[in-house]
């Protein structure tokens, strides 16, 4: 007889099980740090971020929010894109300026958090192709 391991869901997975139960902000900022990638497969950011208990796997934003500029180390870009993620998840006001750091990939993932914390499923956000793009 075979003893089958399960392996433990991958953490994307179970952000987006914690996510479903939470308000359109926080789905849309999980969404976009998933989509990301590169910032929440960091370490020293999911250490900051991202709590693991028996009973689950949640993104504390409070804690992230007060010590992410103090605690990280940020270039202009991510430092910009987690202000954006963070104004996505719980709404305030933001400088837009910041948008021509983001580069277009997280500009795009910003945008499409954007039309989710909207409400919107007939946004489509990505790159024009064809005559006059």
């Amino acid at each position: 007889m075979t003893d089958h391991v399960l392996a433990e869901p991958l953490l994307s997975d179970r952000l987006t099980e914690w996510a479903r139960a939470q308000h359109v902000g926080v789905r849309a900022a999980v969404a976009a740090l998933i989509e990301e990638d590169t910032l929440l497969a960091r370490e020293d950011v999911r250490h900051l971020l991202v709590t693991e208990t028996d009973s689950g796997t949640f993104c504390d934003w409070v804690r992230f929010e007060d010590r992410y500029r103090r605690s990280l180390d940020l270039d202009d870009a991510e430092d910009a894109f987690l202000t954006y993620v963070i104004a996505v998840a719980f709404p305030r006001v933001v400088a837009l300026w910041r948008l021509e750091s983001l580069g277009d990939r997280r500009l795009a993932v910003v945008l499409r958090a954007v039309t989710r914390l909207a409400g919107s499923d007939a946004i489509a956000v990505g790159t024009r192709t064809g005559a006059g793009a």
